[in-house]
């Protein structure tokens, strides 16, 4: 982070949106798809286009399901599995997470899918997880332990916002052994008081709009007509004003 300038990451649910978010000047895309259950892993097929068309930092999401992050044994072979396919398709990073039933980092397994990452010379980001576990500065120390790069987190509330104070605590206690990155409800109008207030150096959204399809004919025996037909596209005027506020612009 050479200047102190911020890192912005744009999640991104398609290879168009990951486009965008290029162009608007987003340095990483965490690639997923399946963002209303949180996230889940996109296919082969979007992993190696989005690695073809994107010459920003990519790192893809490996969660293999929505819910818990409580996993199988077959889960995490499929977890193991696309983390693998990440690295032979020149991927820079992967984004996972696993915990224990009782709430702690699940640092066999963890430390089993970093080391793949590692072979493969990818970063690994601990996602939202972490917000999960039963004490999130134990967390922290278990997760530098295992080699992670950073932490994506909300300080173990439902924003970011909400969170600010933890976020900032975790910053503190990390004392630049881990990057901290705030996420979850990140928008223009929140980013100035979560870098002034936490001391943050890389900053994490979605940074979507909603944008009617091209579809002209529409089926009106079902219900949900604007749901059907409309998209939710990366906005470049919600990532130029974030931008520009480490360039002070």
């Amino acid at each position: 982070m050479q200047n102190n300038k911020l890192i912005l990451e744009v999640c991104a649910d398609s290879v168009e949106n990951a486009l965008i978010a290029q162009s608007a000047g987003a340095q990483r895309i965490e690639f997923c798809v399946s963002l209303p259950e949180g996230g889940t892993t996109p296919s082969y097929a979007q992993i190696k286009t989005a690695r073809e068309h994107l010459n920003i930092k990519l790192y893809v999401l490996v969660r293999p399901r929505g819910g818990d992050f409580l996993y199988t044994d077959l889960e995490f072979e499929i977890i193991k599995s696309d983390i693998r396919f990440c690295g032979e398709t020149g991927c820079d990073g992967v984004v996972i997470g696993m915990l224990n039933p009782d709430g702690t980092i699940d640092r066999k397994r963890n430390r089993e899918l970093v080391e793949i990452a590692h072979q493969y010379g990818m970063g690994v980001t601990f996602h939202r997880a972490f917000d999960r576990s039963n004490d999130l500065f134990q967390a922290m120390e278990d997760i530098i332990d295992l080699g992670c790069e950073r932490i994506l987190t909300s300080g173990g509330y439902e924003t970011a916002v909400e969170g600010m104070e933890i976020i900032r605590q975790l910053i503190e206690k990390a004392a630049g052994r881990i990057i901290i990155m705030p996420g979850s409800g990140v928008a223009p109008e929140n980013a100035a008081e979560l870098i002034r207030r936490t001391g943050l150096k890389e900053l994490h959204g979605t940074f979507r709009s909603r944008k009617i399809g091209g579809m002209l004919y529409r089926n009106t025996k079902f219900s949900h007509q604007e749901k059907d037909y409309e998209l939710q596209v990366t906005d470049p005027e919600k990532i130029k004003p974030i931008l520009e506020l480490s360039t002070g612009k």
